[in-house]
C-alpha cells in the first residue's frame, strides 16, 4: 500500500485484506520479472553536459562569433578576444539555464509516483519500494493512498477514486471489482486489492509522460532571431568581403586589411542579438511576476504577443473545482429548509466526500436536537447512504442516493416517478448532478422529500476574463474530461458559447482531426470528454492550421499539451508536473491576469521588434556607407578605432529600450520579417544617402581634412544611429503616443553627448571643435525629422498593400464558394 503522511505504516498481516488465492508473487518470480520489464519508474532522456554545451555552440551565429575570436587569437587582439569569448559564455549560459528548466519537467513527473506499496509477495504482506513492483503483483490500497501502477481490482467492496489530475474529470469515480484504476489517481474512500496490469512507461501515467517528452514546439522568436542573424550576417559577410578584396587589390597593407576587416564585421554581425532580446524579455517577466505570472521560459513572453487561441481546462480554471449545492427542488409540503437538514444527517461529518462537503456548507445554522445514533456510508451497489436517528419526535432515518434508488425505495406512483425523472433529466441537460432525499417514519415509512442539485461552479472573474480576451483578439476554447452537458452549462454562464463537440467526435480512425457535425476545431467553443492525448492532439491541430495557442491546465493530465502549446500555462494550485511543463504559471487564483499577461507581452513585443528593425537598419547604414566609401572614391570614412568606439556607444543604451513605453496591441501579434526587414532597409539606406551628403558637404564644399571628415563622419554615425532608436519605437511619427521614457531617454542622449565630447576634444581621432559639432548635430536632426516622414510613408504604403491582399483572397474565396 502507498503511505503518505496521513496514513500509519501497516504492520505485516495487519488489516491484510482478505484475497482468493492468498500468496500473490513469489519473490523469486517477481524478481525474475523486474528484470524483463524493468523498475517501475518514469524513464528519462537527458543530454550530456557536453552535448548541451556543444548545441549552444552550434549555429550560424555562433559560427560567425567563433571566426572573429579565432582570427583576433591570430592577431594577437587579446582584448577583442575576450569580449567575444564573454559573449559567447553569456548566450550559453541562459540557453542552458532555460533547457535545464526545462528538463525538471520528467524528474517532477517521477516525484508524483508514490515511494512505497503494501503488495503481497511469498505469502505474507509487506510494505517495498513501489519501483520494485511487477505486473502480476498483489496490492491492497485504501484511503488516501496513491496508487503506484495501474491495477485491476479484484477483491474488497469498493473503492472511490479520485483521477481528476489524469482525466479532468471533477468527481471521485467508483470503482468496483473487475475495474481497472490508474497509476497516480488517488484513493479518497473505501479500500481493495488489485493486480498490478502495468508500470513504469507502459501505465496510463507513464504514457502521458511519454506524450510530454514527445512534445515539442520552436517557438517564432527562436525562428526570428535565427532569420534576423542569417540575414546580417549574409550581409555582413558579403560586404566586408568585398572591402577586404578591394584593399587587396589596391595593395593595401595585408594585416590593417585585416584587422579591419575584422573589427567592421565583429561590429556589425548581431553578436548581441539573442541576449538583448533575452534581457528585454527578462525585464518583462519580471513585470508580469509583480502581476502573480512567473515566466518560467522567456521566449513564451514572445508567443503570449501572438496567442491568438487560449485552450482553457474548465474544473479548477473556469470553475472553482467546488462542488456547489444549486437549487433545490422539494416535493409538496416539504420545506427547503427540513430537505437541506435531513440531507445533512445522511452526510459523513467525520471524513466528508465531494458531495458531502457542498451539503453541509448549506445547513442551516438553526439548532436541533437530533442526534445520529448509526451511520451507514455510502454503498456504491445500493448507491445511497443512511444514517439512523434519534430526536424529540423519535426515532426516524435520513437517507440520500442517486435519484432513481431513492424513488423505488419510497415507492412513488408512476406518474409521480415520472415527473421527478423528468426533473433529473432536466438538470442533467443542464450540466447538475441531482441527489434523491428520503425520510422513514416508524408509522409512515418511506416519504420521498425531494432533489438536491449540484454543480461545480464558474468562477466569478471567468465571464470577464473571457470578454477581456476577446478584446484582445484571442478565441477561448473550453477543452475538458467532464460531460458535454456540464461543459454547456458551464461554457454558456461565463459567455463562452454552447458550441460543444466530443473529443471521440471529434477524432478520425488515425488519429487526426476530422471534424464534428460539419464543424471544425475553429468554429466550436469547447470539447468535452476529452482525454490527456486528446488534448494534445487538439493542441498540434490548432497549430497545424497556424495558431499560435496557449492551453492552461493544473493536472498531470494537462501536462503533455502544456508542454506541446506555444504557451502552456498552470493555474493556480496546479501540480508541481503542470507546472514544470508550463512556460507560465499563474500564482493568483483565475485567469484574469492572463489578459493583463498579454497586454505586457505585447510591449515586451513591440520593444523587441523595434530593436530588431534598429539593428538590421544600423547595419545596413554602417556596412553600405563603408564599403561604397572605400570602392567608389578609396576613402575610409572612419577608422577602424571609430567603429569600435560606435560598437560601444551604440551598444550603451540598447538595453534601455527593455524599460521603454510600448503601446499594446488590440490583436495578437507576430514576427512580420518582410515588414521588419523592409522598414529596416528603407531607414538603413535613406541613413547611407544622407552620410553620402554629409561627406560630400564635408569634403567637397568645405574642404576638410581627411581625419577632421572621419572625426565628423563619426559624429554623424553616433547621433543618427542613436536617433533611430526614437524612430523604430512607435508606428507614427516621432512625436506621437507612447513617448520615450526617461529610462531610454536619459542614457541614448548621454551616449551621444559622450561621443560629442570625443569627437570635439579629439579623443582617438583629431579634434573638431564646437562648430563643426553643433553643425553636424543640426544636419541629424533635420534628416531624423525627414526619416520620420519616410517611415510613416513605408508603413501606410505597406498597410495599404496589406488591405489588398486581404481583399484579393476575399474574393477569391468567395469565387471558389461559388
Amino acid at each position: 500500500m502507498i503511505q503518505s503522511d496521513a496514513v500509519p505504516t501497516h504492520q505485516p498481516d495487519t488489516h491484510a485484506p482478505d484475497i482468493d488465492p492468498p500468496d500473490g508473487l513469489s519473490s523469486r518470480e517477481a524478481g525474475a520479472r523486474l528484470s524483463e520489464v524493468g523498475e517501475n519508474a518514469l524513464v528519462e532522456h537527458r543530454r550530456t553536459l557536453a552535448g548541451r554545451l556543444v548545441g549552444f555552440l552550434w549555429g550560424p551565429i555562433p559560427w560567425m562569433i567563433e571566426a572573429a575570436a579565432l582570427l583576433s587569437a591570430i592577431l594577437g587582439h587579446w582584448e577583442d578576444l575576450a569580449i567575444i569569448l564573454t559573449m559567447l559564455v553569456i548566450n550559453a549560459g541562459v540557453g542552458f539555464w532555460q533547457e535545464f528548466k526545462a528538463d525538471n519537467e520528467i524528474a517532477l513527473l517521477r516525484q508524483r509516483l508514490a515511494l512505497t506499496a503494501r503488495v503481497r509477495r511469498d505469502g505474507t504482506w509487506q510494505d517495498i519500494e513501489a519501483r520494485l513492483l511487477v505486473p502480476g503483483d498483489l496490492v491492497f490500497v485504501r484511503l488516501g493512498d496513491v496508487l503506484p501502477a495501474d491495477l485491476k481490482l479484484v477483491s474488497g467492496a469498493y473503492l472511490s477514486v479520485d483521477q481528476s489530475a489524469l482525466t479532468g474529470e471533477s468527481l471521485p469515480v467508483e470503482k468496483g471489482p473487475g475495474d481497472e484504476v490508474w497509476s497516480g489517481s488517488v484513493a479518497r474512500q473505501g479500500e481493495m486489492t488489485g493486480v498490478v496490469t502495468a508500470t513504469g512507461m507502459n501505465t496510463y501515467f507513464g504514457k502521458t509522460a511519454g506524450l510530454v517528452e514527445q512534445a515539442d514546439s520552436v517557438s517564432h522568436f527562436q525562428k526570428a532571431v535565427l532569420r534576423i542573424g542569417n540575414f546580417l550576417i549574409l550581409v555582413t559577410v558579403a560586404l566586408v568581403v568585398v572591402i577586404a578584396i578591394a584593399g587587396l587589390f589596391r595593395a593595401d597593407p595585408f594585416l590593417e586589411t585585416l584587422q579591419f576587416a575584422l573589427i567592421l564585421t565583429v561590429a556589425s554581425i548581431p553578436v548581441a542579438l539573442p541576449a538583448v532580446l533575452s534581457v528585454t524579455m527578462a525585464v518583462g517577466a519580471e513585470r508580469l511576476a509583480r502581476f502573480k505570472a512567473i515566466v518560467s521560459r522567456l521566449v513564451s513572453i514572445e508567443e503570449m504577443a501572438g496567442m491568438d487561441i487560449l485552450c482553457s481546462d474548465k474544473t479548477g480554471t473556469l470553475t472553482k473545482n467546488r462542488l456547489t449545492l444549486g437549487a433545490s427542488q422539494p416535493a409538496e409540503g416539504v420545506s427547503e429548509e427540513d430537505l437541506l437538514r435531513v440531507a445533512a444527517l445522511a452526510c459523513e461529518r467525520d471524513a466528508p466526500d465531494a458531495i458531502d462537503t457542498a451539503i453541509l456548507a448549506r445547513v442551516p445554522q438553526t439548532g436541533t436536537d437530533d442526534r445520529v445514533t448509526a451511520f451507514h456510508p455510502f454503498d456504491p451497489v445500493g448507491k445511497r447512504a443512511e444514517a439512523e436517528v434519534s430526536g424529540p419526535s423519535g426515532a426516524y432515518a435520513a437517507s440520500k442516493g442517486a435519484p432513481q434508488v431513492m424513488v423505488t425505495l419510497c415507492g412513488l406512483p408512476a406518474e409521480d416517478a415520472r415527473r421527478w425523472a423528468e426533473a433529473v433529466d432536466a438538470a442533467a441537460a443542464r450540466g447538475f448532478r441531482a441527489l434523491g432525499v428520503a425520510r422513514k417514519d416508524a408509522e409512515t415509512g418511506w416519504r420521498f422529500l425531494g432533489l438536491l442539485t449540484l454543480f461545480d461552479p464558474p468562477r466569478e472573474d471567468s465571464a470577464r476574463t473571457i470578454a477581456e480576451a476577446r478584446e484582445l483578439g484571442i478565441d477561448i476554447k473550453m477543452i475538458t474530461g467532464d460531460h458535454e452537458a456540464i461543459a454547456r452549462e458551464v461554457a454558456g454562464q461565463v459567455g463562452l458559447g454552447t458550441r460543444i463537440a466530443v473529443a471521440e467526435d471529434l477524432f478520425g480512425p488515425d488519429g487526426e482531426v476530422a471534424g464534428t457535425g460539419g464543424r471544425t476545431l475553429d468554429e466550436v467553443n469547447g470539447i468535452a470528454r476529452v482525454f490527456p492525448e486528446h488534448k494534445y492532439r487538439i493542441v498540434r491541430a490548432l497549430q497545424d492550421e497556424g495558431h499560435i495557442v496557449g492551453m492552461t491546465g493544473d493536472g498531470v493530465n494537462d501536462a503533455p499539451a502544456l508542454k506541446q502549446a506555444s504557451v502552456g500555462i498552470a493555474v493556480s494550485g496546479a501540480t508541481d508536473a503542470a507546472r514544470a511543463a508550463a512556460d507560465l504559471v499563474l500564482t493568483g487564483e483565475g485567469l484574469s491576469v492572463i489578459t493583463t499577461a498579454v497586454e505586457q507581452a505585447r510591449q515586451i513585443f513591440e520593444r523587441m521588434t523595434s530593436y530588431a528593425i534598429y539593428r538590421i537598419a544600423e547595419t545596413l547604414r554602417l556596412l553600405l556607407f563603408m564599403t561604397l566609401s572605400i570602392l567608389v572614391f578609396d576613402f575610409y570614412p572612419v577608422t577602424a578605432v571609430m567603429v569600435v568606439l560606435l560598437a560601444l556607444l551604440n551598444d550603451l543604451p540598447i538595453m534601455a529600450i527593455a524599460y521603454d513605453n510600448a503601446p499594446v496591441a488590440r490583436a495578437p501579434v507576430r514576427w512580420d520579417m518582410g515588414r521588419v526587414l523592409t522598414i529596416a532597409s528603407v531607414l538603413g539606406v535613406y541613413g547611407v544617402i544622407e552620410s553620402f551628403v554629409l561627406f560630400w558637404a564635408l569634403r567637397d564644399y568645405m574642404n576638410l581634412a581627411p581625419d577632421m571628415v572621419q572625426a565628423l563622419i563619426f559624429l554623424k554615425l553616433l547621433v543618427s544611429g542613436h536617433m533611430t532608436i526614437y524612430l523604430t519605437r512607435n508606428s507614427g511619427f516621432v512625436w506621437e503616443k507612447p513617448w520615450p521614457s526617461w529610462k531610454l531617454v536619459v542614457p541614448s542622449e548621454a551616449t551621444q553627448l559622450a561621443g560629442t565630447l570625443i569627437v570635439v576634444y579629439g579623443l582617438f581621432m583629431a579634434p573638431t571643435g564646437w562648430g563643426p559639432a553643433l553643425l553636424v548635430w543640426a544636419y541629424a536632426l533635420v534628416s531624423f525629422l525627414l526619416a520620420s516622414a519616410v517611415k510613416v510613408g513605408v508603413l501606410r504604403l505597406l498597410r495599404r498593400g496589406s488591405l489588398r491582399h486581404r481583399r484579393h483572397l476575399a474574393r477569391v474565396s468567395a469565387h471558389l464558394g461559388r
